[in-house]
């Protein structure tokens, strides 16, 4: 893996540049504004294509979730054109999503967030030469491990969709591919090889069984205290550094949290709608806002652009979504800083709100009351939250978490595929529809809304989760989520502000971080740090 140069657009912003300024007050941000600072336009590049050209188009617009944008732009065309999908194809594509998470997970621990532990302003801390000592780039054990054993899973992903990254094997109807008994089996070696050397032998130091047994912080702490080789785990350690340092205390955000859900009990969405979509994921959809739950309904998303770069008057749904970019310089005459829209979603008594996306976004909506049979229900995190709060170490523990999640349902995916039956339903094709699709990527929500008339596509929109993260300042002036995750951050080195790295790293939101820090009082810039990290 190289450094890479991540890029931000207001449409497909998953890589990118994202400049954050804060205002430091008294040794604490006081106050912080996002920017994004590259306009890319996939939008508009698809205006008038084919409706298919989603499915090409939109996996591109990220090197590393790729599959995920691909996964979305399938249900969203199967929905307008009201395909049928076979019960192996929703498995395949299950499997597929999952694995490129699975990536992810230590790839991103590793090479992107574990990296800043070994900064130097944690000298002090009794941990910090065990820290430096498997985390450190490229010579650290657990990095060294964690990055080579974290291709594995995408293996799975090439043997079903014959590439990865940028695969398009997945269509409205069900999927281009006819596994053998040899892929199975292929694909169950190498995840059962993820499993042993990395997700028990050095992330977790147990089973995953055990882990998953965790259903409190109570039984979160007295699991690292229960033996040695759970106490010394990553896992463990990572827990261990983080209440040491701090890391437990800061990065907060907005409190509220927006879940769009992902994979589907094919039993239940072999004729993919908008409206039956909720109850048949398996990872729940749903929206925690003010200490209540709501089921997601994609009608109250919006886009606010008050604060972006483009023209427009009012919050527009996605399908009436406009993309009118204007000159950056004419903007900033009208408190315009970004090249993010800042989607919005409209809490019934409580407005147009900003929502959080991500892993720990999806652990509270797994602990909403009264799931289905087929449905993930996990209450952890929701205590979690109730016990400690939110923080930059519960937010990067509930991606973690995932792993062993995502490893057995996809093991019981894999068995559960019926090579004897078809993979594709040749679907009719509508010249006109409305379609919306929909997935968790690793770093959370991640939709699409297409609109086609006469054969063509007439308007396409795509909110990412950086998107939701990102976004800067609406109408109202209300912060978006990692704008207000960085107000209260301690910043203990104005030359070196690693907590801002941290803030911004538990929001994986794909990108390069350049962070000017100004002093309330003088308006001086202090200094300017820059978070390199792969993904």
């Amino acid at each position: 893996m190289g450094t890479i140069d991540l890029k931000v657009s207001p449409l497909g912003r998953v890589e990118g540049d994202l400049d954050v300024r804060v205002t430091i007050k008294d040794g604490v941000v006081s106050s912080a504004w996002t920017e994004a600072a590259m306009f890319r336009g996939f939008e508009i590049i698809l205006r008038g294509k084919d409706p298919q050209a989603g499915l090409i188009v939109t996996p591109r617009i990220c090197g590393i979730c790729g599959g995920s944008h691909l996964y979305k732009a399938a249900y969203a065309l199967d929905t307008a054109w009201q395909t049928e999908i076979p019960p192996n194809a929703t498995l395949v594509r299950n499997i597929a999503q999952a694995c490129e998470t699975l990536q992810s997970i230590p790839r991103y621990f590793y090479a992107l967030f574990a990296i800043d532990m070994t900064n130097k302003n944690y000298a002090s801390s009794p941990l910090y030469e065990e820290a430096v000592r498997r985390f450190a780039p490229y010579v650290g054990t657990s990095y060294q491990k964690g990055v080579l054993v974290s291709n594995k899973p995408v293996e799975v992903y090439a043997i079903f969709g014959g590439q990865w990254p940028h695969s398009s094997f997945m269509v409205p109807g069900g999927v281009m591919c006819g596994p053998t008994l040899a892929d199975v089996t292929r694909s169950t070696a190498i995840l059962e090889y993820f499993r042993r050397e990395w997700l028990e032998g050095v992330w977790l130091g147990c089973s995953v069984e055990r882990w998953l047994e965790n259903k409190s912080w109570d039984d979160v702490l007295a699991w690292v205290n229960e033996n040695e080789s759970q106490y010394n785990s990553d896992c463990g350690f990572f827990i261990r550094f983080c209440m040491d340092v701090g890391l437990d205390k800061y990065g907060q955000g907005v409190g509220n949290y927006l879940a769009v859900g992902t994979y589907f009990d094919p039993e239940l969405y072999g004729r993919p709608t908008i409206d039956s979509r909720n109850a048949a994921l398996i990872g729940r959809s749903g929206v925690y806002a003010n200490g209540r739950y709501s089921e997601f309904d994609q009608a109250r998303v919006t886009e606010d652009v008050a604060h972006s770069f483009y023209e427009g008057q009012r919050p527009l749904h996605p399908f009436e979504g406009e993309t009118i970019p204007i000159d950056p310089e004419q903007g900033r005459k009208m408190d315009k800083y970004s090249w993010a829209k800042s989607p919005r979603y409209d809490i019934p008594g409580a407005g147009h709100i900003p929502l959080e996306a991500g892993p720990l976004a999806r652990r509270i909506a797994a602990a909403a009351p009264d799931p289905g049979p087929h449905q993930d229900s996990d209450p952890l995190f929701l205590d979690i939250l109730e016990k400690i709060g939110p923080s930059v170490m519960v937010r990067q523990l509930a991606r973690m978490h995932e792993a062993p999640k995502y490893f057995q349902w996809t093991m019981d995916w894999l068995s559960r595929l019926n090579l004897r039956e078809s993979f594709y339903q040749k679907p009719v094709e509508p010249e006109d529809g409305m379609g919306f699709g929909g997935t968790e990527a690793a770093r959370g929500g991640l939709c699409d809304w297409i609109v086609l008339k006469d054969g063509k596509i007439a308007n396409y929109q795509v909110v990412t989760p950086t998107a939701w993260n990102i976004g800067p300042r609406d109408a109202e002036g209300v912060l978006g989520p990692i704008e207000q995750a960085l107000v209260g951050s301690p910043i203990k080195d104005t030359e070196d502000p690693v907590e801002l790295g941290h803030v911004a790293r538990s929001f994986d939101s794909c990108l390069v971080c350049t962070v000017h820090a100004y002093d309330e009082k003088s308006g001086k810039e202090l200094s300017s740090f820059t978070v390199n990290g792969l993904v």
